[in-house]
């Protein structure tokens, strides 16, 4: 018996193994014996390609009559037969029915799917076949058969090409990337482009960025904790649009310029590259990334990003200084700082963020007890913090006075 016969019909075995007599395996071939029309169409498909040519013939013939009714519920079943899907799928005068139903059945084998996509005359049909990205990234071969066939609609396209670019040329750019640092000693670069969302994207790095960036990355996986990353809700918080990216980037490199007066070309360029990565990769620059990157991306407009740079194991504490004094920072981050013991005990870090109108509320005031009297006393009369953290700060001053 074929090994593509699922049939346990007694009667269908012993016509494909050969040992029923002629004129029975004739009479299968016609149609003419009493089988279930899933049994028969699985017999004709393998009698197709029968020895004997009128055999053969005739169950070619037999398949071409039958009802589209039968056939359109054959491409549907998940229990047809393989062979019999196949077949089906490479017949390119089936109704588009039959062809729909092929393209969604997740029983019709990929081979099959890239025949019928090379082969289907009908627009709406390349569609379907390209909704299932997963059938896709598994058999890359439909995505060039669904190039290559001129009935291809445009929204058909944009999914294959959508897909080949962001699971195999991104992919590939990213590991050749990798590859050159790792064989110039640049692990910790080489480990951050390997699983970069960033490289070879239409909108994201080229290699040239990507080497741009690999000179600001000193950390290597090992040495991140990165389970403070919030579990749930993630994807929501890092969800952005090429446009959002781009605005950011201006944002920064406005604030770059005027700090700079003007002559800061190469940190703007820096910016650029950094600014248009994906949130996935900023996050993971903000852990990994040296000095120059963590100042940039401390002003993400991202919280998770900014909070990303403050878990950089190689962060100073001056830099957590300045930060504390940052009026443009997220308020969150001013507040993780606050309870950090070892940042906590540093009398400039918490008298920045007693300063620093961006400090949340209980947080300022929390910190006011720890602060000197003269610093509470000119905390008092700050008008650039809150008035219940000016009014506290005089409270207690008056106190330790008196």
């Amino acid at each position: 018996m074929s090994a593509d016969i699922t049939s346990k019909n007694p009667v269908v075995q012993a016509i494909v193994s050969g040992s029923a007599p002629p004129a029975a395996r004739m009479a299968a071939a016609r149609g003419l014996l009493p089988l279930a029309q899933d049994e028969l169409l699985e017999l004709l498909v393998v009698l197709r390609g029968d020895a004997d040519e009128d055999i053969a013939r005739s169950a070619n013939e037999t398949l071409t009559e039958q009802e589209p009714d039968a056939l359109v519920a054959a491409a549907s079943s998940v229990e047809t037969a393989p062979h019999v899907l196949a077949y089906l799928a490479s017949r390119a005068d089936a109704a588009r029915e039959v062809q729909e139903a092929l393209a969604l059945n997740t029983q019709t084998p990929d081979e099959a799917v890239a025949v019928l996509a090379r082969t289907t005359p009908q627009g709406a049909v390349l569609e379907v076949i390209s909704i299932n990205q997963q059938r896709l990234i598994r058999a890359p071969a439909i995505i060039d058969a669904v190039l290559a066939n001129p009935a291809r609609t445009p929204d058909a396209e944009r999914r294959v090409r959508e897909t080949r670019r962001e699971f195999f040329e991104k992919e590939r750019g990213a590991r050749q990337v990798a590859e050159e640092m790792r064989a110039r000693g640049m692990n910790a670069a080489a480990e951050f482009f390997e699983s970069s969302e960033s490289v070879g994207v239409e909108d994201g790095l080229s290699a040239e960025d990507a080497w741009l960036i690999a000179q600001h990355i000193e950390v290597s996986d090992v040495d991140l904790d990165d389970s403070w990353l919030p579990a749930e809700r993630l994807e929501e918080l890092i969800e952005e649009t090429f446009e959002q990216r781009s605005a950011a980037a201006e944002r920064l490199v406005a604030e770059a310029s005027a700090e700079a007066g003007g002559d800061a070309a190469e940190r703007v360029a820096l910016i650029r590259r950094i600014m248009l990565m994906k949130v996935k990769d900023r996050i993971k620059l903000a852990m990994k990334g040296d000095r120059e990157a963590r100042s940039i991306l401390i002003r993400d407009s991202n919280k998770v990003v900014a909070i990303a740079v403050i878990h950089n194991p190689r962060i100073t504490d001056k830099e957590v200084e300045g930060i504390a004094s940052m009026r443009t920072v997220n308020d969150e981050v001013l507040r993780i700082i606050a309870i950090n013991r070892g940042w906590a005990r540093q009398y400039p870090v918490i008298l920045n963020l007693a300063r620093n109108p961006r400090t949340p509320l209980p947080t300022a005031i929390s910190i006011l007890p720890r602060l000197y009297t003269r610093d509470l006393k000119a905390l008092g009369q700050n008008r650039n913090v809150s008035d219940a953290v000016r009014r506290q700060a005089l409270r207690l001053s008056t106190v330790r006075t008196q």
